[in-house]
C-alpha cells in the first residue's frame, strides 16, 4: 500500500460523514449479503458482534451522528474509508493491552483505513486522514490519534497497512507519542497524536 504518489490531487475528491450514506459503506467494506463474514469494521468496536449482526450494526451507526468514520468519493464514487470516532466507542481499545491510553481525554481514533481496488496508489489515504481529522473537529474533539506501523520507507500490503504507515499520520500532522507492544504485519505500531483544541 503506497500513499507517496498523489495522483488523486487531479482529481474531484470528496471526504464526507458516512451518516446517512450505509449503501456506500457497505460497498466499500465487501459486500452486502448478511450471511457474508469478515470485519465489517467491526474489529475494534466490538467483535464480539456475530457475522450476521454486523451490517444491521452498521447500518444504525451510520444513520446517527457523529457516525462511525468518513467516506471518500473520487469523482463522485465511492472509493475509499476511514473508521473514526471516540476512543471509548471502539470496544477492543479500550480493553487494549497493547495500545497504552495517553491521558484522560477521550481521543478520536483513526483505527482503520479501506481503499477500493482501482483507486490505490493514487494518495487517497492521505485525503481520507485528512477528512478524519476533520470531522473529529467539525463533531468536538480535543485531539485525534491513530496507531499506525512503522515502515520507514518501505512500502506494507494492504493486509497490515490498515491501520495506516507513521509516515502517513506524519504528514498529516500527527506526532509520535508512545511506542505500543502491538504490531502488524510484524511491525510497530505507534500511538500519534494530533492535538486540534
Amino acid at each position: 500500500m503506497s500513499e507517496g504518489v498523489s495522483s488523486v490531487a487531479t482529481m474531484d475528491v470528496e471526504v464526507v460523514s458516512a451518516v446517512g450514506r450505509f449503501e456506500d459503506f457497505a460497498t466499500v467494506v465487501g459486500t452486502q449479503r448478511a450471511d457474508a463474514g469478515g470485519c465489517w469494521c467491526m474489529s475494534y468496536r466490538d467483535s464480539r458482534v456475530a457475522n450476521l449482526e454486523r451490517p444491521a450494526y452498521m447500518r444504525a451507526e451510520c444513520s446517527r451522528e457523529p457516525g462511525p468514520g468518513v467516506l471518500a468519493y473520487v469523482d463522485g464514487e465511492v472509493a475509499g474509508w476511514c473508521s473514526v470516532a471516540p476512543r471509548s466507542t471502539y470496544r477492543r481499545l479500550m480493553n487494549s493491552r497493547t495500545i497504552p491510553f495517553v491521558d484522560e481525554r477521550d481521543a478520536w481514533s483513526a483505527v482503520c483505513f479501506v481503499v477500493r481496488p482501482g483507486f490505490r496508489r493514487q494518495g487517497l489515504m492521505h485525503r481520507l486522514l485528512d477528512g478524519a481529522v476533520e470531522h473529529a473537529r467539525a463533531s468536538g474533539a480535543e485531539v485525534v490519534e491513530g496507531y499506525p506501523v512503522d515502515v520507514g520507507r518501505e512500502k506494507v500490503d494492504v493486509i497490515s497497512g490498515y491501520v495506516g504507515t507513521v509516515r502517513l499520520f506524519e504528514g498529516a500532522g500527527f506526532t509520535r507519542v508512545a511506542e505500543t507492544t502491538g504490531h502488524s504485519g510484524g511491525r510497530v505500531r505507534w500511538v500519534m497524536r494530533r492535538e486540534l483544541a
